[in-house]
């Protein structure tokens, strides 16, 4: 009877452990693996929000040009053909005149005039004046000598309504005798007299009219041509 009993009892036992090993409650999560998940949803969250976040707007920079701005840089910065132009001077394709005038000198003895001839070349009347006059003061013959020293300036030659006005500068070295004188107002007037629009002619001595050109002949103002 007691080992049946304790059968009884034993069996009674084995179906109790059976039956709480059926409903064994779920083991609580170790604080590590608490600490995982809570990393693991954090991560899920970050990356939602990553997701959500509105995209940065990024300005174009100042030297990005558009399509309507590319032509007007363009514009700007294009060499135009300007330069070609302001390289070509006025006047400077056209050749200067050239004319053959006859020139006065005299001998080395200083006892008559003797004609010369000389080719002038100028670009205006002015400059064919002054041409003129540097024939006088210079001579490529031994026989030929000039009565206008190089050492005479010519300051200015003006012409206006047929009235020619020579300004000179004439240093003592350059003065000559009362024959030389004479000689050098004669091939003076000969030689500017030869352009027919000169119908009088000036000589002033340093802006001034002098009354005598060397100190040996009276110089007059103006001279005209002997008709």
């Amino acid at each position: 009877m007691n080992k049946k009993l304790w059968i009884a009892a034993l069996l009674v036992t084995v179906m109790a452990v059976a039956a709480g090993c059926g409903s064994k409650p779920t083991a609580a999560p170790s604080p590590s693996q608490t600490q995982g998940a809570g990393t693991e949803n954090n991560a899920s969250e970050n990356q939602n929000e990553t997701e959500t976040t509105e995209p940065a707007i990024v300005e174009p920079e100042e030297t990005t040009t558009t399509p309507g701005t590319t032509e007007g840089s363009t514009e700007g910065t294009t060499t135009t053909p300007s330069s070609e132009t302001s390289s070509e001077k006025p006047g400077t394709s056209e050749s200067n005149e050239k004319k053959t005038i006859d020139v006065y000198y005299t001998d080395p003895e200083e006892l008559e005039l003797h004609k010369a001839t000389a080719e002038l070349s100028y670009a205006s009347d002015d400059a064919k004046y002054k041409a003129a006059f540097a024939a006088l003061q210079q001579s490529k013959d031994d026989k030929l000598v000039p009565l206008w020293a190089k050492e005479i300036e010519l300051k200015s030659a003006q012409f206006k309504d047929g009235a020619l006005t020579l300004d000179i500068h004439m240093p003592d070295t350059a003065r000559l005798g009362a024959g030389g004188e004479v000689f050098a107002i004669d091939a003076l007037k000969q030689t500017f007299f030869q352009f027919d629009e000169v119908k009088s002619l000036d000589l002033l001595v340093d802006g001034q009219p002098s009354e005598s050109l060397m100190g040996h002949v009276d110089l007059e103002h103006p001279m005209t041509r002997s008709e």
